[in-house]
């Protein structure tokens, strides 16, 4: 690493580059902001640029006050011109990288993206990708378009992946307290990623390489897709048992070792979980490798959707109702309680898939005011107050998110039906049916 980048960086006149201001990269310009860094955001959404010139946040968790101060003293500065690349030190990529039609992964923001900026990219710069991909993305992807544009790797630019690891609405778990990996393409390249992590993060993981620190991230979130599958299908085993999974799940999580607790849902929501483990299976295939249990744990969850309709159809029908023409209110359309992320919800999937079949479905979130286009889905729809009277006015309520913002006891003396998928209520195949 140039001694005069970690001398920035170090003294704090480093002047910090974010590619991407969503649910990643916000909350690093808040935390590089709390340090005395200064920052330029970058972001092709205009909207959001709007915003945080005009002092609004448009993720709940975060505060819009401060973000509003740094940009009116001059530390903080959201724009959409990418020549500004050429003023900062470092530039972090918080790029989505969704699956494909056909589930594999789609790496074109991350491309799209540096192929804009790599005229602007000078000498003694980090860049750092923090998006989740497959092992290899940065060595054999970046790492190549850096040096086609006469960049030395390690020598005159330096190339990190740390993947980010935000958990939207953990109450004890920042930004700041959550370990952060690094690998380097070189071991300059490692130096420079750990000196700048360190301004923000209490401890730093440095690993042997970016390929490393690619693949710790699809096994976290692997790990967590393939237990959730388990649950999922146990799930199902115990409904035709006639068993609560939810107390065997909560009575089995009293042993104080070897074992971890799970719960089922209705599907994988946020951007990590449901795609993580596809971008492995799709790295795998390279090698000539087939990951049977991964694929199968992706199946299942995948299904979970379509479940949970049949469990809603089969609620109804004990009500003489068909799902056709009924009204239903899905509560819940972020994909975890608490929060207003609905990325890649399964509630999305409810309401589309209940509308296909003729279902009249409205929906009600405390932290979701408004759905609006998104990469899959198109619903232009509002949150419903919970109200005694908004209540009586449907055939079933549908349990998605369980926030706590929700009054549970209001919703079960005036709903006339209810499909739980979290657990809330004790299921009595009269009123409330599991799914």
């Amino acid at each position: 690493m140039s001694q005069s980048l970690r001398q920035k960086i170090e003294n704090k006149t480093a002047i910090i580059g974010i590619v991407g201001l969503g649910y990643v990269g916000l909350p690093l310009v808040e935390r590089f902001l709390s340090v005395g860094l200064k920052v330029i955001g970058f972001d092709n959404d205009k909207e959001k640029i709007n915003s945080l010139c005009h002092g609004e946040s448009y993720i709940e968790h975060i505060k819009p006050e401060p973000l509003f101060q740094s940009y009116q003293n001059g530390f903080f500065s959201p724009t959409t011109d990418y020549s500004l690349i050429n003023t900062v030190d470092t530039i972090i990529l918080c790029l989505p990288t969704p699956l494909n039609k056909n589930r594999e992964p789609d790496i074109s923001f991350i491309v799209g993206t540096t192929q804009s900026i790599i005229h602007y990219l000078r000498q003694g710069q980090l860049i750092s990708l923090e998006s989740t991909t497959y092992p290899g993305t940065t060595e054999e992807v970046l790492r190549p378009l850096l040096e086609q544009a006469g960049f030395v790797v390690g020598d005159d630019i330096f190339l990190v992946y740390s993947p980010e690891r935000e958990d939207p609405g953990n109450p004890i778990y920042k930004t700041q307290n959550i370990p952060k990996v690094c690998g380097g393409c070189s071991q300059r390249c490692l130096q420079a990623g750990v000196a700048l992590y360190q301004q923000i993060i209490d401890e730093v993981i440095p690993v042997s390489s970016t390929q490393s620190a690619e693949t710790t991230k699809i096994l976290e979130n692997t790990f967590r897709a393939v237990n959730i599958a388990l649950v999922n299908e146990l799930k199902m085993v115990s409904d035709k048992m006639d068993l609560d999974i939810f107390e065997v799940i909560r009575t089995a999580a009293t042993k104080p070792f070897g074992y971890m607790p799970f719960f089922p849902g209705p599907g994988l929501g946020g951007h990590c979980i449901p795609i993580d483990p596809f971008y492995l299976t799709w790295k795998a295939r390279e090698y000539g490798i087939t990951t049977k249990f991964i694929e199968l744990a992706g199946e299942i969850n995948t299904s979970m959707p379509d479940y949970v309709i049949s469990k809603l159809m089969e609620a109804l029908n004990s009500h003489s109702k068909p799902l056709r023409d009924s009204r239903v209110l899905i509560l819940g359309v972020a994909y975890k309680k608490n929060v207003d992320d609905k990325r890649e919800s399964p509630a999305l999937e409810l309401i589309e898939k209940m509308q296909n079949l003729g279902a009249l479905v409205e929906y009600s979130d405390p932290h979701v005011p408004q759905l609006t286009k998104m990469r899959r889905f198109d619903l232009k729809m509002s949150s419903i107050e919970i109200t005694h009277s908004n209540l009586s006015l449907f055939d079933c309520v549908l349990i998605v998110t369980e926030h706590e913002k929700f009054d549970w006891n209001t919703i079960y003396d005036c709903s006339r039906l209810i499909v739980d998928t979290r657990g809330i209520f004790k299921a009595d195949k009269v009123k409330v049916f599991r799914a």
